[in-house]
């Protein structure tokens, strides 16, 4: 059956405009195909034959060719719709697909507010797949522009034109889709949907992708978005028919993952991830963006002074320092032509290199990199302990992207130190850090167990020396009771708690980002958050909120 017998579309076109000369609602019921008749197509670009010329498009001449795309839109007419755009062919490809393949049935548009030449509109509409129709509402934006070579106003043509969750290259489809749906549980049994961790959708989404069939589910109807990457999890946006969902069962922790979204929601460009120590099993993923990006799992972000636990560890390692002992943390030094400095300057005298953690001296690490920078002394660490590098891979369950420690030179590998140059981590790989660091053994961090599927989990050359965590978690203790993170840690319940602030210096960005990591008891976490400032001031009370929850 193809696919216009699938959508059970019922043939012929007819147009209605309510509200007179002015903006109205725009309404098409039918198949629409992608073409139209030829006085369709003469009554939606009519309004459009304003204004060629130059300049600024005047507010009039935008609200006129808002109206005619939606005019056209609504009729289906594709390619009248498409020539009202600066990208026609982008355009008349999505607006034919509309209908055709995301098997739009019924469509009403009804213009909003405009700001200038920008007009919003709310789109109703229904979708009908082998008899079952579903209405769909969301609302969206369009901008009109000076066409380049026409000289006409334009509507500047992006996906958000026709749904505002497409993205470049994205498309909207429906149909049944390949992967059956899945009912994802936490670690207790109970249910976890997008509607109330909305941060979980695309690990929800993943999981689907990945486990759907094998857990035994079936497909049934939806519209969706389809990812410009084949590896990448389709964006459910409507369903249609239920499938039978497969269940599967993860680590994560309703309790951890709402705290995790409530902690999130306090500052823009937040994420943070909360992982168990003693199992590296992934207890809540959150993140706050306005471009939906996972950061928590995929971001990778110069992670500043939070970067100075596997420094530090390896410091120890090395016999260089010892937590216990003084280390010279003067206001600047030099490494190869380049001068490092701490916040504001400051200095310490006479203080023990654990004290140089707690306050994050930036000097006190650098001073230390002479014996070993011909070495590869950090990489090495991070890669034979902490299980972060070159060579190793990790299968989480979920797509992920791994922390780097790339070999560096000259002035990187100082900044290496202090979590700057070429370092890239992101909130999961700094909590397992943490997590490595609290028990002195690298558990790759899961959000399914490998016995699910067999997959092969990363693995780190060696454990800890005991010595080097005892020092290494001591240090960080200091630094929640006496050090940076006192404040943010000051919140947070019981005794054994540690923590590692850092701010992160961005080219071009006006705040650094804020970086923060700590454990209590069982439970390790780490958040970022863009343009945040001190570790202590943004990313802290995320982190404390989600250490408390758990």
């Amino acid at each position: 059956m193809n696919g216009a017998a699938k959508g059970a579309i019922v043939g012929g076109v007819f147009l209605a405009m309510v509200g007179g000369a002015g903006y109205g609602v725009y309404a098409l019921v039918g198949d629409a195909g992608g073409s139209g008749s030829a006085s369709t197509r003469a009554s939606a670009s009519g309004p459009a034959a304003a204004a060629k010329g130059s300049g600024p498009v005047s507010d009039a001449d935008a609200a006129a060719t808002a109206k005619a795309f939606f005019a056209a839109w609504t009729a289906g007419d594709a390619r009248a719709g498409a020539d009202l755009t600066n990208n026609p062919a982008e355009a008349q490809g999505a607006l034919g697909d509309f209908t055709a393949k995301a098997y739009v049935s019924k469509v009403a548009i009804t213009p909003g507010t405009q700001t200038g030449t920008t007009v919003a509109y709310s789109v109703a509409a229904e979708v009908t797949y082998e008899g079952v129709t579903k209405p769909l509402a969301y609302e969206s934006k369009l901008t009109v522009v000076r066409g380049n070579t026409t000289g006409l106003p334009l509507v500047d043509w992006q996906p958000s034109v026709l749904h505002p969750q497409l993205q470049k290259g994205e498309k909207l489809r429906g149909g049944a889709p390949a992967n059956p749906p899945v009912k994802a549980v936490d670690r207790k049994g109970r249910e976890l949907t997008a509607e109330k961790y909305p941060s979980l959708r695309p690990v929800l989404d993943s999981l689907r992708k990945t486990y759907g069939e094998r857990q035994g589910g079936k497909s049934g109807a939806e519209l969706w978005i389809e990812p410009v990457a084949q590896e990448a999890p389709r964006r459910t946006l409507l369903t249609l028919v239920e499938g039978e969902p497969g269940e599967i069962g993860t680590v994560l922790d309703a309790d951890v993952q709402a705290a995790a979204e409530k902690a999130v929601l306090k500052f823009p460009q937040a994420s943070v991830v909360a992982v168990q120590p003693s199992t590296g099993n992934i207890l809540a993923v959150a993140d706050h963006r306005g471009d939906g990006f996972p950061a928590s799992l995929s971001g990778a972000r110069a992670p500043g002074s939070t970067m100075k636990i596997v420094t530090g560890a390896m410091l120890l390692d090395r016999g260089l320092v010892a937590a216990d002992k003084v280390a010279e943390c003067p206001a600047q030094v030099q490494w190869e032509g380049k001068t490092f400095t701490n916040l504001k300057g400051f200095k310490l005298d006479g203080e023990t290199f654990a004290t140089s953690f707690a306050q994050s001296c930036n000097t006190a690490f650098i001073k230390q990199i002479k014996p070993v920078h011909d070495d590869d002394a950090l990489p090495k660490e991070a890669r034979e302990v902490f299980g972060i590098g070159e060579g190793i891979e990790w299968k989480v369950g979920v797509p992920t992207v791994d922390g780097k420690v790339p070999d560096a030179t000259g002035p990187a590998a100082a900044a290496a130190y202090i979590g700057q140059g070429q370092i890239q981590m992101n909130p999961l790989t700094m909590a397992s850090i943490t997590a490595t660091a609290r028990t002195g053994v690298f558990r790759q961090p899961v959000v399914v167990k490998a016995s699910l599927d067999g997959r092969e989990i990363a693995k780190a050359t060696r454990r800890m020396k005991p010595s080097v965590a005892a020092q290494l978690v001591r240090m960080m203790r200091l630094t929640a009771t006496a050090g940076t993170a006192r404040n943010a840690m000051s919140s947070v319940h019981g005794s054994d708690k540690g923590a590692k602030t850092g701010s992160a210096e961005v080219d071009g960005a006006q705040n650094p980002d804020s970086w923060f990591t700590g454990f209590s008891g069982d439970v390790a976490a780490a958040a970022m958050v863009e343009g945040g400032g001190h570790g202590g001031d943004a990313a802290g009370p995320i982190v404390a909120a989600v250490l408390n929850a758990g």
